[in-house]
């Protein structure tokens, strides 16, 4: 999926996600398309609908004690969508010069700082102390708003979902108190337009061929256009067949290994344990032998059949502790090895071992001169 590139940079950037409930990303995908992006990134278009006209007086109400969206929503019983939130942001230069910023979304969307972060003068942003809130607006927060600032010191800058907002309610730069009836261009100047928020589901599509639906993911893996961004500043080139200098084209990719085995376990597991794919397996397969340190003849057959496995170059594990059957078996089913091998007495007497993968229902007996080609053939399957 579509990523940010972040402090990386580059032109583009694509993440690979394993989809899983307890992911730690968000991700926005058009079940319609091919579209899919971290949400960081995801575009939130612009509403197609215009603006209302003014339809209501500009009123200040008393609002003691509200300065949550959910609270001030509720106790003049408006929907959420009705209201208009704002962050005071600060963001400052290396010159010490300081912009501070009124970011407006709808009440019921979230601010999206990587988005915000892109705008030029709020690179490297932060949210605004109480101090500064009182300093450049005149009131403590939450209850400010877009009304009657002073645009040569406060920058106003609204996601697109407000600009086409009309007769909302904000903040009205009191304590206590919020406006309702507000609307651009009457009450307040038109404000600066930015994709500031996170997608939502049901937002439209940003490749036009659907809606957008949301789910999560572990990311193990991730790739990064670098072009020349590098090589130009390290004066990175080489020479062409025409003998002029060009500049190298570069690109980087990470592996979350660590991931990997956990975005397997989400995907692979049961009341068990873990059900691990042959390919990352701690061992493809677990000989687990009945009375190892009782019976000489199965401790000779399951010494005799480790050998021949790894022999064959299967990566193998002989589980020789003096434990009860039921924990054998429940230890390798718990960490997940794919096949399992168990040798006991009575099998031997009859010339067989038994046979058991990680997803089967039961075990299958099976002549021991055939267990090696029959692992074969499964590890090869896999």
């Amino acid at each position: 999926m579509a990523a940010d590139t972040g402090s990386i940079g580059g032109t583009g950037s694509h993440e690979f996600h394993v989809i899983a409930e307890t992911g730690e990303d968000d991700i926005a995908y058009c079940p319609d398309s091919d579209y899919a992006a971290n949400v960081e990134l995801a575009e939130a278009l612009a509403p197609a609908t215009p603006r209302p006209a003014a339809a209501r007086a500009l009123e200040k109400i008393a609002t003691p004690g509200k300065t949550a969206c959910v609270e001030v929503a509720e106790f003049l019983n408006i929907p959420l969508q009705q209201l208009v939130k704002a962050i005071a942001v600060v963001s400052e230069s290396a010159e010490d010069k300081k912009t501070f910023a009124l970011l407006l979304l709808r009440g019921d969307h979230e601010l999206n700082e990587v988005k915000a972060g892109k705008i030029a003068a709020l690179e490297a942003f932060r949210l605004a102390s109480e101090s500064e809130i009182v300093e450049f607006l005149g009131c403590a927060p939450g209850y400010i708003g877009p009304v009657g600032v002073d645009t040569d010191r406060v920058r106003v800058i609204a996601d697109h979902s407000v600009t086409v907002m009309g007769n909302f309610v904000c903040g009205a730069n009191e304590t206590g108190f919020h406006l309702t009836g507000v609307n651009f261009g009457r009450d307040c100047p038109e404000p600066e337009r930015a994709d500031l928020r996170n997608v939502v589901a049901g937002d439209p599509s940003p490749d036009g061929k659907g809606a957008l639906a949301l789910c999560r993911g572990i990311e193990v893996g991730h790739i990064f256009q670098l072009r020349t961004t590098y090589a130009r500043a390290l004066h990175c080139c080489y020479l062409d067949e025409q003998g002029k200098s060009q500049v190298m084209e570069m690109g980087c990719y990470g592996i979350g290994v660590s991931r990997i085995v956990g975005a397997a376990i989400e995907q692979g597991h049961d009341n068990k344990g873990i059900v691990f794919p042959d390919a990352i397996a701690p061992f493809q397969v677990a000989i687990v032998p009945m009375g190892y340190h009782k019976s000489e003849a199965v401790k000779s057959a399951a010494d005799r059949l480790y050998a021949e496995f790894k022999a064959a170059g299967l990566d193998v594990l002989l589980d020789d502790r003096d434990e009860r059957p039921g924990s054998l078996f429940a230890d390798m089913e718990l960490i997940g090895i794919p096949h399992r091998v168990v040798v006991g007495e009575r099998g031997l007497n009859q010339g067989q071992l038994e046979y058991k993968g990680r997803r089967d229902a039961e075990a299958t007996l099976l002549p021991a001169a055939d267990m090696l080609s029959l692992l074969r053939e499964k590890i090869c399957a896999a």
